[in-house]
């Protein structure tokens, strides 16, 4: 499967996914559309569909943002200095369509690695395991907690 941004898939998004994804915007707490997801999965970009993080590395961090301990794929995932709004952080973007994920902290699960990937729903797309393998994501099922 090839991963990369078209200006179709850009065209696409909504205005709050342009917002966030192009233009580096964030939602607010507790109101994106994966925050309680709770099923079995895999998070691919919005834009290129590579994928980015599995519902086993999700955990409740109570920030109001989906948190992850780690990337799926640590190849797909650049991470950049941020020193907007007053504060130095750590961006997180996609490597094949530099789409803007949200920041990664270090105040994750110490038993996990102690990382907390804070991302923003409206930069990523959904794939529940039983559609997986038909969606082209089969190499990432055994990332995959079952149903």
């Amino acid at each position: 499967m090839k991963f990369e941004k078209s200006q179709t898939a850009v065209h696409r998004l909504t205005p709050e996914q342009r917002r966030i994804t192009q233009e580096s915007g964030t939602e607010r707490p507790f109101t994106g559309e994966y925050n309680d997801n709770k099923e079995p999965g895999i998070y691919v970009d919005i834009v290129s569909g590579e994928p980015l993080f599995a519902s086993t590395d999700k955990f409740d961090s109570g920030s109001g943002w989906p948190s992850f301990t780690k990337p799926i794929v640590l190849a797909n995932v650049n991470e950049v200095r941020d020193s907007a709004h007053g504060m130095v952080r750590t961006e997180v973007r996609s490597v094949h369509a530099d789409s803007h994920l949200g920041h990664v902290f270090p105040d994750g699960p110490p038993d996990r690695g102690g990382l907390r990937y804070c991302i923003n729903s409206a930069s990523l797309r959904f794939i529940p395991r039983d559609e997986m393998e038909a969606e082209g994501y089969g190499e990432y099922l055994n990332q995959v907690e079952e149903a």
